[in-house]
């Protein structure tokens, strides 16, 4: 684990086991934080009512709400995931009229056809996905022209790297023993962490995939980015 990178057979069945404190895990992590940074998310993605979006990697559904927020009908978000478990605790917190629709099913080999969504997000999950840039291209290919593809992922900046370290290397593996009761998975977040590239360099990535207009914030000193930009005409 120590390299960030695991097989996705593996990446599966670690969520399947952290899945029941996954929620309290990211509350402790975040510092009460991920909330806000997702309804940001779900702000950049420009959707508007009557509008439908995909959410890759929605894990317990968090961000596929606040986008259902934004759509007002019931099924016009499909929250996807790989994990069982994870879509069984999403499932878990739908009931409203505009609750999305939760899915199990690749981000890399998404079953959708060209063009379905008006947006396509993904929060916390593109550096579990060996093959980010083929997960990336199936996120443009979905998305109509003009749409919006969104991407939230933690990252290690810089200027304030033995911080961050300090933070992931030990803090988190401490939590995820304690509370996560599952000490190897939160000894793979920081590993995960250390390898995803910076923001100007994801951002150089987005572009590649087909996207235009690339832009990206960071938050708490740079320690989480998001990235935005539209699928070219």
């Amino acid at each position: 684990m120590s390299s960030g990178q695991l097989a996705p057979a593996e990446v599966r069945s670690m969520f399947n086991r952290i899945a029941p404190r996954y929620d309290l895990m990211n509350q402790l992590m975040s510092l009460g934080l991920h909330g806000r940074w997702r309804r940001r998310a779900a702000q950049v993605s420009d959707l508007a009512a009557g509008q439908r979006a995909l959410d890759c990697c929605t894990g317990t559904g968090d961000l596929a709400f606040l986008l259902a927020e934004r759509v007002t009908s019931r099924g016009a978000v499909v929250g996807i995931d790989f994990s069982e478990q994870m879509l069984a605790e999403a499932c878990r917190k739908g009931a409203g009229e505009a609750s999305p629709c939760f899915m199990q099913a690749d981000a890399t080999d998404l079953p959708f056809e060209t063009d379905s969504f008006d947006a396509a997000t993904v929060a916390f999950g593109i550096r579990n996905i060996p093959d980010a840039a083929a997960a990336l291209g199936e996120m443009v290919r979905v998305v109509r022209p003009g749409g919006r593809v969104v991407v939230l992922e933690i990252t290690v900046p810089d200027r304030i790297r033995r911080a961050s370290e300090m933070w992931f290397q030990r803090i988190v593996p401490g939590l995820g023993r304690l509370v996560g009761r599952d000490a190897a998975a939160y000894a793979y977040l920081p590993a995960s962490t250390l390898r995803f590239p910076q923001p100007r360099e994801f951002a150089a990535e987005l572009s590649a995939s087909g996207l235009t207009d690339v832009r990206w914030q960071t938050f708490v000193g740079g320690m989480v980015a998001l990235h935005y930009g539209r699928v070219a005409a």
